[in-house]
Formats: structure tokens, sequence, C-alpha cells
């Protein structure tokens, strides 16, 4: 028997309200009448775990709980009364019995799951240089760390795709959510260069297992009329990573270190494993059903729509990589402050989310995703032939919004042409090539640029057409493809 999300609510406010007790009672006094400082430390330290925990709670019982959001609001606002969490544990106790439950939207755990896998790649992007650097790295080495952790990635991306067609998205996806948390918290051990490598190996590769289990999961479990618009969604939490995981990185490593910024992370893969455990398993599509079927797994690689879909994933990161390797040598050259790289990614992110979530992303289940994927790696393209040209910052921002604009359409175009051009059998492989694609764009696109004898602007007109010559390739075919449609209807 499950235990009811309104006892856990009441079982961590008590904690709450006790740990509240005790800092504001002893604690306090203890530092301001005494001078022991520590007494605050520890107490608040202990609080405010306890308070995150109590945080968890609230959220868990706002969807699980059919009742008001007054409740919820209610509970926030006794955290920070003293004896306020006592009196809500009374209302909370009638109201145990009363308010029937909701049923989980597994849905929002995926969601969750792909979150988290992206913001640990992005909260990596501000600290792992400097990081490297403090434990005495060579500049090469530096280069080589950061772009080892995507090409590890490949591997647990190809592993992961192959697990989940053969025994189903469950034990790769927790075998990957428990991994890469242990994997986070190797960093505290980390004083040597040689360290860092074998760390960034390891925490690369088991990382490389959950996505493509888990977008598999969600593609598999959606209606084919609304896959473009589920995966236009799910895009969204991969925007907001971008967006959440460079700042909370930044600002928490300023304050702590980078270790503490990792196990932080961990904590939620952690948290996201166990609920993975509690309401994905009994979900029919979380477990391998053994299925006959005449497709070979040829065809994933004969198939024309999955080569595009691989194309335009290898595109998509190369471009990324080539940004976060040029923008900020760009913006330098122009003599701006450095912090204008990381407002103009941002602005990049938050017009991809917006795109995402707002009505815009029912675009994807009512135009072809051929022509998506054109209409988005063209965006993607001409912004990188204009950002080489941009001197002000008006102009720079301009074009960023017109490179997120390009994103948000090229992400989803590539996941619905994969979900439509493989059968669900094969469909965690391709989703393991897909991603290994992925990876392998952003080292690619990072490497080549710097060894290749460009300038910075060369170097964006170099990607730019690269890309437009990818688009209009996509655009011919489909042309090709409806012209041959139309004779053989004839």
């Amino acid at each position: 028997m499950r235990v009811h999300p309104i006892y856990i609510l009441r079982l961590t406010g008590l904690l709450d309200g006790l740990s509240l007790l005790v800092l504001l009672s002893i604690a306090m006094p203890l530092k301001y009448m005494w001078g022991i400082d520590k007494a605050v430390t520890i107490t608040g330290s202990i609080h405010g775990g306890i308070f995150c925990l109590y945080a968890l709670a609230i959220f868990y019982s706002a969807i699980r709980v059919r009742w008001s959001l007054l409740w919820p609001a209610a509970a926030v606002l006794a955290a920070f009364v003293p004896f306020g969490n006592f009196y809500l544990d009374r209302k909370l106790k009638k109201a145990q019995d009363t308010y029937p439950l909701k049923p989980f939207n597994n849905a929002l755990l995926v969601y969750g799951i792909v979150f988290f896998s992206f913001f640990d790649l992005f909260s990596q992007l501000p600290v792992m240089s400097t990081f490297a650097a403090s434990v005495g790295a060579s500049s090469f080495v530096i280069g080589f760390v950061i772009g080892l952790y995507s090409l590890a990635n490949t591997f647990g991306n190809v592993i992961s795709g192959m697990m989940t067609d053969k025994i189903g998205p469950s034990k790769p996806l927790l075998i990957g959510l428990i991994l890469t948390s242990c994997a986070l918290l190797l960093y505290h051990v980390v004083d040597q260069p040689y360290l860092l490598i074998i760390v960034r190996i390891i925490h690369g590769f088991v990382a490389g297992l959950i996505v493509p289990a888990a977008f598999t999961f969600s593609a598999n479990t959606t209606v084919h009329e609304q896959q473009g618009r589920k995966v236009a969604f799910t895009g969204t939490f991969v925007g907001l990573a971008a967006i959440i995981g460079p700042a909370f990185s930044g600002i928490m490593a300023s304050k702590t270190s980078v270790p503490f910024v990792f196990t932080c992370v961990a904590v939620i893969g952690f948290l996201l494993a166990i609920l993975s455990v509690i309401f994905l398993r009994s979900t029919k599509i979380f477990t391998k059903e053994k299925r006959d079927t005449d497709v070979p797994s040829s065809a994933l690689i004969l198939n024309a729509g999955i080569i595009k879909a691989y194309g335009g994933a290898f595109l998509l990161m190369f471009s990324q990589g080539v940004i976060a390797y040029l923008l900020p040598l760009h913006v330098q050259s122009l003599g701006y402050d450095s912090k204008l790289s990381g407002t103009l990614l941002s602005t990049f992110g938050l017009i991809a989310v917006l795109l995402f979530v707002l009505p815009t992303n029912r675009i994807f289940d009512r135009v072809a995703p051929s022509k998506t994927m054109a209409i988005g790696i063209g965006f993607m393209g001409v912004s990188q032939l204009l950002l080489g040209q941009s001197t002000t910052t008006f102009a720079l921002y301009c074009v960023l919004a017109l490179y997120g604009i390009g994103f948000a359409f090229l992400f989803p175009s590539v996941n619905t042409m994969l979900i439509q051009a493989t059968p669900e059998e094969f469909r965690g492989k391709a989703y393991g090539y897909l991603y290994a694609f992925f990876s392998l764009g952003v080292v690619v696109g990072s490497s080549l640029l710097g060894w290749l004898p460009f300038s910075i602007e060369e170097g964006f007109l170099f990607t730019g057409s690269l890309l437009l010559v990818f688009a209009a390739f996509i655009a011919m075919h489909k042309q090709r493809e409806r012209l041959l449609n139309q004779q053989n209807n004839r």
C-alpha cells in the first residue's frame, strides 16, 4: 500500500516546524548570546535540507491530490511561521481522507528526467574549464576534458538504445540515473588532471544512458497525431535546462565549490530514480514485451527518414558547438564584456522555449517534419552568416533570437521524423544513434573550427553555408518525393 501524499506532507511539515523552532530558540541564542557561530551554521544547514524535502512534499501533494491550490499555498506560508506547521498538521489530518487522489501523470516524471539530463550537461559549461585549471590541467587538457564528456556520451547513447530495444526503457533509465548521480559525486575526489579525465569518461558514458530511454518511453506512450506537439513540449525542458543550468552552476560555484554544485545535481538524480521505481515500473511500456516483427534492423540504416534525422541532429549540435566556441571570442573581439555571451545564449534559449510551449507547437503536427526541418536549418544557417557581420549588441540579440527560432523548428522536427520512420521495436536503438550524433556534433563543431585556419567571421561563414546547403538538400529531396508520389498516383 502506497503512502498517502498528505501523510508525507504532514511528516515533512512537522520535521520542518521542529527544526525551525530549534534554529530560533536554541541555535540563534547560542550564536548571539554566547558567540557559538557553529550552532546556527549546523542547525541552519539541517533546517535547509529538511525544508527542501518539505518543498518537494508540497509539490508532490499539489499534483496528486484533488484539492484547492490554497492548501499548497498555506503549506508554504506555514514553513515561515513558528508553530505554523503544527497548526497546519491538525487541518491536514482531517483533510487526508476527504480529498481523492489524482492519477499520477507519468509524462511529468519523464519531462523531469529529460530536464535533469540536460541540466547536468548545461551546468558543466560555465565551471568545467575553471575547475580543470584549478586541479593543474594545461590548456590542452582543459579543452580535451570538455569535449571528452560528449565523446563518451556517444557510447552510452548507443548502448542505451540497444538495451532499450531488448529489455525496455526501465533498466537503462534507472541505471543511467543512479550511475550519473554517483559519477557526479566523484568530482569530490578529483585533485589531479588524470583523475579528472577518468571521471569525465565515466560521467559522460553513464549520462548517455538516460536520454535515449527517456525519449523512447515518451514516444511510445504518445498518440500518433500528437507526437510533433509532444516532442516540441519536451523541448521546452531542454530549453529550460539550457537557461537555468549555466546560471545555477555559475552562481553556486562562486559561493561554494564546483563539486558541491555537482552534488546538488546528483541529489536531483537520486530523487528521480526513486520516483521512477515507484511510478514508472507499473507502466506497460516501461517493461519490454516480447514482440514478433518482420522489420529488419537494417531498416534503420536504409531508411531515408532516419538518415535525414541523424543529419539534422548532427548539424543542430555542430552549430551549437560552433556557437559555444566562436561566440565568446567574437564578443570579446568587439570589446564587450564576457557576460554578454551568457545573456545572448539565454536569449536564444528563451525564444526557443516560447515557441515550444505556445500554441505555435501545433505546427509540428500539421506540417511535414521535413519541411519544418528545412526551415529550422535555414534559419540557423542565416543566423550563423549574420553573426560574423554583427557588431552591435542589438544586432547580436536579434541574430541569436533568429537562431532560437531555427533551433525551435529543428529540434522537434528531428525527433518527429525519427518517430515516424521507426517501428517501436527498434525505436530505442534509433534514439541511441540519434543522440550519439547529437554528442558527436558538439565535439566536431568546436574542434573542427579550432583546427581549421579560419578567422571568426570565416568560421561563421563556413558553418552558415554548410547549414544552408543541407537545408536546400532537404527541401529538394522533399520536392522530389512529392513529384514521385504524383507520378505514381497517375
